[in-house]
């Protein structure tokens, strides 16, 4: 790991006693040494290298890792980079290297133009790395699917291919990234072929270079852009069969996260496409397959409990929601039934004030209420009383406004609602916190997962968004 360190100016200058006057005699000016230009390669490490110096940190601070701490940091490495690459484009003396680096820079930045900008330069020097340079040319393709230049991403992976070495790695980032520029138009035949031909370049990392966290995100993401492509065009058969493949993935390298997800994504696609009998009987399935196909007996019990966890939650999908009860308190606004709030869509956030990842979700619910409510959603932070709050014991009276002061506290301005006891929680399957329920407006539960993460707050995000465009 690279160590931060300033860059101290050191000016040396010849300091000669006089006997009699003790005066100091100074170098002239223009003998004075000038500062060695800092590699840019040392400046790209330090910005390249920073969240995880700061993380290692704040473990050793013992400070809690939070989404917010997230954010913020990764702001903060994008700003130094932004600081080092302006600086060190200005240079009159970059080298064929330090013009690679200068991209770099710009690209931990996201300064997608300046990015293309440079790594093109690279490319025009003779003395260039052959590793270096496909690495330029798999971020140029990138930078041009992110700007929906398709034509050009296409050119830039064939340019890609046409060069040594190639990279599996590079190959998936590549088509990825252009399988999420035809989706967003809606081409999903296009982004099905390249989230295809992403997920075989992930998936041949995982199985030929060890499994890693990044392989194993890279794959999952691939697999899910192709799921997604084809269940967009209406096609179960496709759909399912990506799921399958996944799922097959997950036995072969022994990973029962991996395993119980797609099985869980197969099962709540059936569901969602009116299947429900079928998607129950492949819970079942997945079980017995469970206990066939992982490697070990650990990572068979693993996978079996994750997806037992879900087995309310997948009998509460497609069937009406159940009326709340036992609720107490319910402000700003007035006590309300669920009933009466048909016609409209309705999200629910179990959460409570200890609950830590609970607080991750803050932010966009918060701005969901502001951007949505006037098409007609409707969050409800659903929290119970638990007799303590700010370190010490409370009374009912003393935990609504502890409450109270929480709600504005972190500007949260949907309501809350707040039950006496477990009835209401339980109802829902809400048993692990963080949990979110969808309710459409004809007050069937569409959407319900505990946890919560970026990629989950996305999907919860999309599943909103589709129940609103329903009318």
């Amino acid at each position: 790991m690279i160590k931060f360190s300033g860059i101290i100016l050191i000016l040396l200058a010849s300091i000669s006693a006089m006997p009699q006057s003790r005066r100091a005699v100074q170098r002239p000016a223009d003998q004075t040494l000038a500062r060695p230009a800092v590699p840019v390669k040392q400046l790209f490490d330090e910005a390249n290298s920073y969240t995880q110096r700061k993380f290692a940190e704040f473990e050793q601070k013992k400070v809690p890792f939070s989404e917010r701490l997230r954010l913020d940091t990764e702001r903060e490495q994008k700003q130094l980079a932004a600081k080092h690459a302006a600086a060190s484009g200005e240079r009159t003396d970059l080298t064929t290297d330090d013009v690679y680096y200068v991209g770099l820079l710009f690209w931990i930045s996201e300064n997608l133009d300046r990015t293309n900008e440079s790594l093109k330069k690279y490319l025009t020097f003779e003395d260039r790395s052959a590793d270096k340079a496909q690495t330029a040319r798999s971020i140029i393709a990138v930078i041009a699917a992110k700007q929906r230049r398709h034509a050009d991403a296409v050119a830039a992976i064939e340019d890609y291919l046409k060069n040594s070495p190639t990279k599996p790695s590079d190959r998936a980032r590549m088509e990825s990234e252009l399988s999420k520029a035809y989706f967003a138009e809606k081409n999903y035949a296009r982004a099905a072929h390249h989230s295809s031909e992403a997920y075989k370049a992930a998936r041949s990392v995982l199985l030929e270079s060890g499994i890693t966290q990044r392989g194993l995100d890279e794959t999952l993401d691939a697999a899910m852009q192709l799921f997604d492509s084809h269940r967009a065009d209406g096609d179960h058969k496709a759909a399912e069969g990506a799921l399958g493949d996944l799922i097959g993935t997950a036995a072969t390298i022994g990973s029962p996260s991996l395993f119980a997800y797609a099985w869980d994504k197969l099962i709540v696609y059936q569901i969602e496409t009116g299947r429900k009998a079928a998607a129950m009987e492949n819970y079942l399935t997945a079980l017995i397959r469970a206990g066939k196909e992982l490697p070990t007996k650990a990572q068979q019990s693993d996978a079996v409990a994750r997806l037992k966890r879900r087995e309310k939650q997948y009998k509460l999908l497609g069937e009406s929601a159940p009326e709340f009860t036992g609720i107490d308190q319910w402000f700003p606004g007035k006590n309300q039934t669920l009933a009466s709030l048909k016609g409209k869509v309705v999200l629910l956030d179990f959460w409570a004030t200890w609950c830590g990842p609970c607080f991750d979700a803050f932010p966009s619910l918060a701005e969901w209420h502001q951007d949505y409510g006037s098409d007609g959603l409707v969050i409800l932070g659903m929290t119970r009383y638990y007799g303590r709050g700010e370190g010490f014991t409370l009374d009912r009276p003393s935990e609504i406004a502890f409450l109270q002061r929480f709600k504005e506290k972190h500007a949260l301005p949907y309501d809350f609602v707040v039950a006496s006891d477990q009835s209401t929680q339980s109802a829902y399957a809400a048993t692990t916190l963080p949990t979110a329920v969808l309710i459409d407006r004809t007050g069937v539960i569409r959407y319900i997962e505990s946890g919560t993460n970026p990629t989950r707050i996305e999907e919860l995000r999309s599943a909103m968004l589709r129940l609103l465009a329903e009318k």
